[in-house]
């Protein structure tokens, strides 16, 4: 089966027109360093190659058709990345002004199912998503971030936070070409010292300068691999497509409860 049927990045409008879509996947990145050995774009190629996969999945197993969106690069970044050349910090405005014409493009055209596939942990959807559910009751919209879907730690030996061994790995299994593990700092990150904002319990963003001071990483890339990549890959995508199948079948809003 042709990946452009699913896919929006290399879909035609001949293919495109000829499917009626149960659901549209939005992938949503960032454009930021990824330690010394992945690409800029890193929080934006996975979450687009996880959605097409879960596409693929959805229509193959359950016959739900999606289109996957090409990803936003746009993304919120913590002080001190914005110091780091290239990394593009995309202010809540931004983000949500490109959501809000998405989805009334999308809304416009007929559909009604939308689910965000973030790939970067800095991006926050949620009150974008509460004001779009006044002003369009009728479309479902669900966002979550991809590789939460399945359990690291049943996969990886050292799962850490930002160009770790979890992204690493994925991105060695979809593109290999694009990493250069021999060149990867050790990602070693620094925690807060007050216990509340170090568990968790009170939040403020992290100055990346003192968190990740050498290299730009949190977590240590060195035991990726490709088959460790490939079988996170797999779990993440077979849970998305159980989801986009229960997802496509929801017409009422009363249908999302007990």
């Amino acid at each position: 089966m042709q990946t452009r049927e699913f896919d929006l990045c290399t879909a035609t409008y001949g293919t495109a027109r000829r499917h009626p879509y149960d659901i549209v996947l939005l992938p949503w990145g960032a454009t930021e360093p990824h330690n010394l050995h992945l690409p800029y774009l890193t929080d934006c190629i996975l979450s687009h190659d996880i959605a097409v996969d879960a596409a693929r999945r959805a229509f193959e197993e359950h016959g739900v058709r999606c289109m996957v969106m090409p990803p936003v690069t746009m993304g919120s970044q913590n002080p001190g990345q914005r110091d780091l050349c290239f990394c593009i910090h995309s202010r809540y405005d931004t983000q949500r002004a490109i959501l809000t014409d998405i989805v009334a493009s999308l809304h416009h055209q007929g559909f009604r199912r939308l689910v965000i596939v973030n790939g970067h942990g800095g991006n926050n959807f949620k009150n974008m998503l509460r004001d779009l559910s006044t002003t369009y009751p009728d479309f479902f919209i669900a966002c979550g971030e991809w590789f939460k879907m399945a359990p690291a730690a049943d996969y990886f030996d050292q799962p850490g936070d930002h160009a770790d061994e979890i992204e690493t790995s994925v991105m060695m299994h979809y593109h290999p070409e694009l990493v250069s593990l021999n060149e990867a700092g050790p990602g070693e990150g620094h925690g807060f010292k007050i216990d509340a904002l170090r568990q968790g319990k009170v939040w403020m963003p992290r100055n990346w300068s003192y968190a990740s001071p050498a290299d730009t990483g949190i977590g240590n890339p060195s035991l990726s691999t490709a088959e460790k990549g490939r079988r996170f890959a797999a779990a993440v995508a077979a849970g998305y497509a159980g989801f986009l199948c229960q997802f496509a079948h929801v017409e009422q809003q009363q249908e999302l409860y007990e």
